[in-house]
C-alpha cells in the first residue's frame, strides 16, 4: 500500500513537471529535460547493482547502447512498432545480456568485477562497429516520426513524456526494492558478502536479479535515443559521458537510498545542460569531475547521507 501511494505521488509530480515545462513554452526545455530524465533512469538503474549491492558496474554504456541499437534493428527489419513496445524489447534484450554478464562475472569481486564489465562494454562496441546492418562505424540515420501519438507535430514532447513515465517507474521500482526483503538481501551482500552467504542469503541469485533489473532499465532508457538524436554511431551510443555520469550521479546524491540517484541526476544533469547552453558542451565532464571530487572529500555518502548522518 505504501508503494502504491508513492507511485501515485510520483505520477502527480511528473504531471506537475510536464505542466511546468508546457508553461515555459520553450522547445529546448523538453529537449534538455529529456536528457535529465534519461539520467534519472540510468543513475537509478546503476544504483540497484552498484549502490544497493555494492558491485560497481563500468559497463553502463553497453546496456544503454544495446537498447538504442535494438530500436535501430527493429526500425530496419519490421514494421515500426510503437515506441513503448520498442523500449520493452530493448529492456528485455539488455536484461538478458545483464543476466548473462552477471552469470559470467559475478563470481569476481571488487576491482576485478568492474574491469570485467568495462571489458564487456569494449567487446560490445567492437561488435556494433563491425556490424554493417546497423551502420557499423559510419552510423545509422533514423527518421523521426513527424507526428506523435499525443502531441501533433512535436515528437520531442512525446519523448519527454515517455521518459518521464519511465523515470517514475524506475524510481518506484528502486524504492520498492529498498524497503523489501530483496533490498535487505542486497544490503547484506554490500556490507559483508561472505557473512551473508554463511547466513543463508542466496547471494548469486540476488546478484543475478540485480544485474538483470539494472541492465533492463538501462536498455529501456537507451531505446528512444535514435529518435532523439536521429543519427546514431558507436561513438555516441557508447559515449564515455554515459558511463561517467551514471556513476557520478548516484555517488553525488547518495548510493544507499533510492532518492540519491534522483537528486544527483537532477543536480548534475541540469548543471550540464545550463553549461552547454551558456558556456560550452565540453564543460560537462569537467563539471562532473569537479563535483565528484568535491563531494568525495566533503560528503563521502552523498547529499542524502550528508543530511541524514
Amino acid at each position: 500500500m505504501r508503494n502504491v501511494r508513492f507511485t501515485v505521488l510520483a505520477l502527480l509530480v511528473a504531471a506537475a513537471t510536464f505542466a511546468a515545462a508546457r508553461l515555459i513554452d520553450n522547445a529546448y526545455v523538453f529537449f534538455a529535460g529529456y536528457v535529465v530524465l534519461q539520467y534519472i533512469v540510468l543513475a537509478t538503474a546503476w544504483n540497484i547493482l552498484g549502490g544497493y549491492t555494492g558491485y560497481v558496474n563500468f559497463g553502463t554504456a553497453a546496456f544503454f547502447a544495446l537498447g538504442a541499437y535494438t530500436t535501430v534493428v527493429l526500425h530496419k527489419t519490421v514494421l515500426v512498432l510503437p515506441l513503448p513496445a520498442m523500449m520493452l524489447v530493448g529492456g528485455v534484450i539488455s536484461g538478458v545480456i545483464g543476466l548473462g554478464m552477471g552469470y559470467l562475472t559475478l563470481r569476481l569481486r571488487g576491482t576485478f568485477f568492474s574491469i570485467a564489465t568495462l571489458a564487456m562494454a569494449v567487446v560490445a562496441q567492437t561488435l556494433i562497429t563491425n556490424w554493417n546492418f546497423v551502420g557499423g562505424s559510419r552510423g545509422a540515420y533514423i527518421i523521426r516520426p513527424s507526428d506523435s501519438p499525443i502531441f501533433s507535430g512535436d515528437y520531442i514532447q512525446y519523448l519527454f513524456v515517455v521518459m518521464l513515465l519511465l523515470s517514475v517507474i524506475s524510481v518506484s521500482i528502486a524504492r520498492a526494492i529498498q524497503h523489501s526483503r530483496l533490498g535487505y538481501g542486497f544490503s547484506a551482500i554490500r556490507d559483508d558478502e561472505l557473512a551473508a552467504e554463511a547466513s543463508g542469503v542466496p547471494t548469486l541469485k540476488l546478484k543475478l536479479i540485480a544485474t538483470t533489473l539494472s541492465g533492463g532499465l538501462m536498455g529501456m532508457a537507451g531505446a528512444p535515443l535514435p529518435y532523439y538524436v536521429t543519427y546514431l554511431d558507436p561513438a555516441s551510443g557508447f559515449s564515455l559521458s554515459y558511463a561517467v555520469n551514471t556513476i557520478a550521479m548516484p555517488l553525488i546524491g547518495g548510493t544507499a537510498t533510492w532518492l540519491g540517484p534522483v537528486i544527483g541526476a537532477v543536480l548534475l544533469g541540469t548543471l550540464q545542460q545550463v553549461a552547454t547552453v551558456t558556456i560550452s558542451s565540453a564543460l560537462s565532464l569537467l563539471l562532473v569531475g569537479l563535483l565528484l571530487v568535491g563531494f568525495v572529500i566533503a560528503a563521502p555518502k552523498g547529499i542524502v547521507g550528508w543530511f541524514t548522518r
